[in-house]
């Protein structure tokens, strides 16, 4: 048997899409879909994202670790406030560690307020803090003299230099590309329920919505029959157009 015209395959393929996807839209249960909707229009209220707090903790946690290490060497190296006076005061790029606490509290205001405060989704300012703490500590432990020191010497610029380098792993590997991943949930979800919308409420599973036959569907449902017959070889009925034709007249 020869096979259908390329016309009727493209309408059935069409109708049976169509048809499929109406059946995909109906089968959304309407309250789990209003539910995953008020889900993420409460984490939008909240105004900062979970795994965004969880960043915002780690770069105070590397405020607090360095500074509490300062504090330490301070401590260690003669009591607080004769090595604080020697360190601040009279600074010394070859021997102080003050301007190491001073690079903790520099990537700290500036990921807090880009991140936190104007909630940025742009990687930038995690690389700008990186790569200033990268070259600073380059620089200091290459014309420094703090492996003289004892550990501290090497503590701290080690600390310092890998919670720079975790702080921006985290936020371009986990911060950024989850907060994209939920956007496009949330925009697939609200799409699904603006379609579900447009459906009648009362189709059900299995059920598809037909519009009322118009005059050019019957006049495409003659053409597909007589293409048919002609692929078969048949001989061509010469009543059915004109059936058509005077009925399309009577009615006008």
């Amino acid at each position: 048997m020869n096979p259908l015209p390329e016309d009727m395959e493209n309408a059935l393929t069409g109708s049976q899409s169509s048809h499929a996807s109406l059946r995909d839209v109906h089968s959304i249960n309407p309250t789990h879909l209003m539910a995953r909707i008020e889900s993420y229009e409460g984490r939008e209220k909240k105004g900062i994202s979970d795994v965004r707090r969880t960043f915002c903790l780690f770069v105070t946690f590397d405020l607090l670790f360095v500074t509490l290490l300062w504090i330490i060497e301070l401590n260690v190296n003669g009591g607080i406030e004769n090595t604080l006076e020697k360190e601040v005061v009279q600074y010394d790029f070859y021997s102080s560690y003050f301007d190491i606490f001073l690079l903790a509290v520099f990537r700290f205001k500036v990921l807090i307020l880009a991140y936190a405060v104007c909630r940025l989704r742009h990687w930038w300012a995690i690389a700008l803090t990186t790569s200033v703490t990268s070259a600073f500590l380059l620089a200091k432990v290459i014309l420094s003299k703090l492996f003289s020191q004892g550990a501290f010497g090497y503590v701290l610029p080690i600390i310092s230099f890998i919670l720079a380098w975790i702080e921006t792993w985290f936020l371009d590997f986990k911060v950024l590309p989850q907060e994209a991943e939920e956007e496009n949930r949330l925009r697939i979800v609200q799409n699904a329920s603006e379609r579900a919308a447009l459906i009648p409420a009362g189709l059900s599973d299995g059920q598809f919505y037909s519009p009322p036959e118009s005059e050019a569907g019957k006049m495409l449902i003659i053409i597909c029959v007589l293409s048919i017959i002609q692929k078969l070889g048949l001989p061509s009925p010469p009543f059915l157009p004109f059936l058509y034709f005077s009925k399309h007249l009577a009615n006008s």
